[in-house]
C-alpha cells in the first residue's frame, strides 16, 4: 500500500460533461470514481511530487472539459481507499426483476429475480447512474424473448447483459473506448451471456448502421448524450424492423421535448418514458 494518496476532486461544469470527467479520472490512474452531486473524486497513489502529479491530472482533465474546470487536490494518509469505497456499494434493485450487485456482496433475491454482477471500474454503467437505471426499468416493460438487439455505447455492458438475461437472442454491444472493452468482456463472461453478447470495438454512426442493413435489429438501446442521439434517428429508423423499438437515455429533462419532436419527424412515437432525478429515458416505437 502506498504511504500516501492523492485525492483529486473535480466539480463537473455540466451533466453532459460529467461522464467525460469521470472517464478522465479513471484514465489518470484512479481505480474508481465517487460521485456526490456535482463533485467527482478519485484516489491516486502519490508518485513523486504530489503537486506536479496533480497539476498534470488537472491539465489533462481541462483538455477534455474546458480550461475553467474546477479541480482541487490534497494528500491524505495511507488507507485502503478502494476497500472503503467498495464498502459503500450495496446491491440495488432496479425495477421489478433486476438486481445489480458487485461481486463482493451477497444480495437477497426471490423467485423471478435476475441478478447481474457488475464490478465497477468506472463511474457509469454500474447501475449507480439514473440514466442507466432508466433503461433497465424500460427494458423490463418490453418482451425481449428471441430479439436481436444493438446496444450503443455499451460501457460496462450492463444493458447488453440485462437484455440477454431478459431473453434477447443476440446482442451486438458496441463501445468506442478501447479502455472499456476488456471490462465489458469480463462482465459478459461473469454473467454467463458470452454466447449471446458480442462486444464490438467501434463507433456507431450512419455508416456502421448502414453496414448491418435495413431492419437488422428488433431493438436498440442507446444511453449516450442527446447531441449524439438526435442526428442518428434516421439511421436508427432504417436499422430497425417495422414495429421495432428504440430506448434512448442520457437525456436531460429540458431536452426531452426536442427529442420527442425529432422522434416524430423520423417515424417514431414515444410509447413509454421514465424519469429519475433530471434524466429522461424513453421507449420509441418505429412506425
Amino acid at each position: 500500500m502506498p504511504e500516501a494518496w492523492l485525492r483529486i476532486t473535480v466539480t463537473s461544469p455540466s451533466d453532459e460533461l460529467t461522464p467525460l470527467v469521470a472517464e478522465g479520472l479513471v484514465a489518470s490512474g484512479g481505480s474508481a470514481v465517487e460521485e456526490k452531486g456535482k463533485e467527482l473524486s478519485t484516489y491516486l497513489p502519490v508518485d513523486g511530487a504530489a503537486d506536479s502529479q496533480a497539476a498534470g491530472v488537472a491539465a489533462a482533465l481541462r483538455d477534455v472539459a474546458g480550461a475553467e474546470l474546477a479541480v482541487r487536490w490534497e494528500v491524505v494518509p495511507a488507507q485502503d481507499w478502494l476497500a472503503i469505497w467498495r464498502s459503500g456499494l450495496a446491491p440495488r434493485r432496479v425495477g421489478p426483476r433486476l438486481i445489480v450487485a458487485p461481486s463482493w456482496t451477497t444480495p437477497t433475491s426471490g423467485p423471478g429475480d435476475i441478478l447481474i454482477r457488475i464490478d465497477p471500474q468506472m463511474a457509469f454503467g454500474t447501475g449507480e447512474h439514473a440514466s442507466t437505471r432508466g433503461v433497465l426499468r424500460l427494458l423490463q416493460r418490453l418482451l425481449l424473448s428471441d430479439v436481436r438487439l444493438l446496444d450503443v455505447g455499451t460501457g460496462s455492458a450492463i444493458l447488453a447483459i440485462a437484455a440477454a438475461r431478459l431473453g434477447a437472442r443476440h446482442v451486438v454491444a458496441v463501445e468506442s473506448d478501447g479502455d472499456a472493452i476488456d471490462n465489458a468482456q469480463q462482465n459478459v463472461v461473469a454473467n454467463g451471456v458470452a454466447e449471446r453478447v458480442a462486444i464490438v470495438h467501434g463507433l456507431v454512426d450512419d455508416g456502421f448502421l448502414k453496414a448491418y442493413g435495413g431492419g437488422a435489429f428488433d431493438g436498440i438501446t442507446a444511453n449516450v448524450l442527446s447531441g449524439v442521439l438526435q442526428p442518428l434517428l434516421p439511421s436508427f429508423h432504417c436499422a430497425l424492423r417495422t414495429d421495432g423499438w428504440l430506448i434512448l437515455a442520457g437525456i436531460l429533462l429540458e431536452e426531452a421535448e426536442a427529442i420527442r419532436a425529432a422522434a416524430a419527424e423520423n417515424g417514431f412515437f414515444v410509447e413509454a418514458n421514465d424519469v429519475e432525478e433530471q434524466w429522461w429515458s424513453g421507449i420509441l416505437r418505429r412506425l
